[in-house]
């Protein structure tokens, strides 16, 4: 009954893909899937192309049939697809439609879920390396906004700048007084200069109450004059 079943499911394999299948020795063949996947306008290469080897064993459909998975040969390396890592993983993605058809023709789904699993692994990488992308950009417009937004005011911050500006310019102040001493020095000749002291500087070196004493003599000295004037 086994090999009754291979032989019909096989008839209905040649008329859905009289182009893709061929015999590979007594009770093999192999079928050609052409996967379909999303390209920019620009991009005019190739869809990728994945065969799926199918061996029957003398049990079949109540054995599982053996399978194996690969590419034309000298195909093109495919950006987001590499047989030879992710043969494994399709196998695998296979295994729930094995299981679902036991006792049954199931060669076509086995055909369509390899389809969607390669499919479905080159949108996820795809779709991964572009989220990639934009994080990229999204982070490179951040940074660039950044240099225009300026930093954040704190009290902390504020109170950290005016005592670094007031440093500032009390050196300033500083320097320029030494400058502009230096720049009369040099005019006079290297000479110190000669200041003349205010009243608090009097006071304090003595001088201001000797002043006052010479004025206050002065003073009776008039006084006694004007007496002699009047006994006259």
């Amino acid at each position: 009954m086994g090999i009754e079943e291979q032989r019909e499911e096989r008839e209905v394999l040649d008329s859905i893909f009289p182009d893709e299948i061929q015999d590979v020795g007594e009770n093999g063949f192999r079928i050609t899937i052409q996967l379909d996947v999303p390209k920019q306008d620009d991009d005019e290469s190739e869809d990728p192309i994945v065969i799926l080897n199918v061996r029957y064993p003398e049990a079949y459909p109540d054995e599982a049939p053996t399978l194996d998975i690969t590419q034309p040969p000298n195909a093109p390396k495919y950006a987001h697809l590499d047989i030879q890592d992710d043969k494994q993983s399709l196998l695998e993605a296979l295994q729930p439609s094995i299981e679902e058809n036991m006792g049954m023709a199931m060669i076509f789904q086995l055909v369509s879920a390899l389809k969607e699993a390669a499919e479905l692994l080159i949108e996820e990488r795809r779709q991964k390396i572009e989220k990639q992308r934009e994080q990229e950009l999204l982070k490179a417009e951040q940074e660039e906004n950044q240099k225009f937004e300026g930093e954040k005011v704190t009290r902390e911050s504020f109170l950290e700048w005016r005592d670094r500006f007031q440093a500032e310019m009390s050196a300033d102040a500083a320097k320029k007084l030494a400058e502009q001493e230096a720049e009369e020095k040099k005019k006079r000749g290297g000479k110190p200069e000669e200041k003349k002291l205010t009243g608090k500087q009097l006071w304090e070196q003595g001088l201001a109450s000797k002043l006052a004493d010479e004025d206050e003599d002065d003073g009776e000295d008039v006084v006694e004059q004007m007496r002699q004037i009047k006994v006259s």
